[in-house]
């Protein structure tokens, strides 16, 4: 079909028909469950590199990207390339891609101040109770790579994993054969990456999950990819953390009517040209302006170079919701928990109170989420698929453990003793019950430390 006969007519809903609540449900499922032979080929590849290290690195390397390497070695890109790939972009995208750095990283340094610090505090007993916030050691980040590069994934998962205090950042971005994106790896050098492979797949996942012979293990892997990387995530948390199973990308308009049409189509697109599954919604208590967005997308799509991607993920998994009101819309969108929530109208702060559950919330018709992906500051790296109900952006503290601290005075001791004593036999474990009570008057003298 040529690009003026392709439609996309996103389903078209009302909340006062009586389907609508079925409609509903059926246009909002999506199934996150990997199909079984992926799952069977993740579990081979990730045994193999934990029994083989970097032979089977290599071969999977060769097998899938391409590229005949000696060594793992060879795939490490150095530092000095980061820097020449930084040096060599044209001045405009290098003042972009390090003002986009910049902002992202004054975002997480303010959040590290609100939330990333140690704190403590004495009872009037003076025993000390607090907490201590440390870094991670070791992090490794997956960068996408194939069918398209992301820069700023690497500056979204890479700034604030340095802002945390993490020392070895390892970055793994696939390059079939042999391509390396320069944006990528000056991406790297500004973000201050540590070290970088060329390197991707499951294979990647299971070579910073449990270390090779040239990959360090790390403690905790963050970035999104294909459906194989996420079924290897999921696979090796335990073994290390992760960030989170991503799903299909969203977007969830809040629409008053006083945004001009075609800026609205237009962000439904940004979210539809990721890929097929990808979901864009609007909701919007105005059916005539309901009628413009669509009008704006008839004349928009055909101008788009990604039209195929974005008119299948509009007609699969779009829709346009006709709402009673902006209250009624406010409560809907609690229910998605979108991944990017916008509110395009002239009074956004009248209804960001009532929005509980959104991974980002951009407010204001001048407030496009394509800002935030690259450059506003907040983390892109979000949650989906409704999960935005129970977590949060990627941040700081993704990047950060949190060790309790408990100092309990002699004169504490006497009362902490006695209540935890008697939980104690009341649990059955007298061994704990009898170390309190060891603590209680007369305490023998300490030993001095020699």
């Amino acid at each position: 079909m040529d690009a003026q006969g392709l439609q996309a007519k996103p389903l078209q809903l009302s909340t006062a028909d009586a389907g609508f609540e079925a409609a509903f449900t059926a246009r909002l499922h999506w199934s996150a469950d990997a199909d079984a032979a992926i799952e069977q080929r993740v579990a081979d590849i990730l045994s193999d590199v934990q029994k083989r290290g970097d032979a089977a690195v290599l071969e999977y390397t060769q097998r899938f990207d391409g590229l005949d390497a000696a060594r793992v070695a060879d795939l490490e890109i150095s530092q000095a390339e980061l820097q020449a790939a930084l040096d060599s972009l044209p001045a405009i995208q290098r003042d972009a891609l390090q003002a986009a750095a910049a902002r992202v990283r004054k975002y997480h340094e303010a959040q590290k101040k609100a939330s990333g610090e140690s704190w403590s505090y004495r009872d009037e007993d003076g025993t000390l109770l607090g907490q201590k916030v440390t870094p991670l050691d070791r992090v490794g980040i997956y960068v996408p790579g194939g069918k398209a590069a992301y820069p700023s994934s690497v500056l979204m998962n890479a700034i604030p994993a340095h802002v945390a205090g993490v020392q070895d950042i390892v970055m793994v971005v696939p390059t079939p054969a042999g391509v390396r994106n320069p944006l990528v790896l000056a991406a790297a050098c500004v973000a201050g990456v540590s070290r970088a492979f060329t390197l991707g797949g499951a294979q990647a996942v299971a070579a910073l999950a449990y270390g090779t012979a040239t990959i360090p293990k790390v403690d905790k892997i963050t970035g999104p990819g294909n459906a194989y990387v996420a079924s290897a995530k999921k696979r090796v948390f335990g073994s290390v953390g992760i960030d989170m199973i991503a799903g299909p990308s969203e977007i969830l308009v809040l629409a008053d009517g006083s945004t001009p049409a075609d800026w609205v189509a237009m962000d439904l697109f940004s979210q539809a040209e990721h890929d097929e599954l990808a979901q864009s919604i609007l909701l919007c208590p105005d059916a005539d302006y309901i009628a413009q967005v669509q009008a704006a997308i008839d004349r928009l799509l055909p101008d788009m170079p990604r039209r195929e991607i974005i008119a299948k993920s509009l007609n699969d998994r779009g829709a346009l919701i006709l709402t009673r009101s902006m209250e009624e819309a406010c409560a809907i969108s609690n229910r998605i928990a979108p991944e990017h929530l916008e509110v395009s109208s002239h009074e956004p702060h009248r209804w960001e109170p009532l929005l509980h559950h959104a991974g980002a919330i951009f407010l204001g018709a001048f407030t496009s989420e394509s800002l935030g992906d690259y450059c506003a500051g907040p983390n892109h790296v979000l949650p989906t698929s409704g999960t935005a109900r129970f977590s949060s952006p990627l941040g700081v503290y993704d990047f950060q453990k949190r060790s309790s601290l408990i100092e309990v005075s002699e004169q504490g001791a006497q009362t902490l003793g006695k209540i935890a004593a008697e939980l104690a036999y009341g649990e059955g474990l007298q061994a704990h019950a009898r170390a309190a009570e060891l603590r209680l008057n007369p305490v023998p003298p300490m030993r001095e430390s020699q």
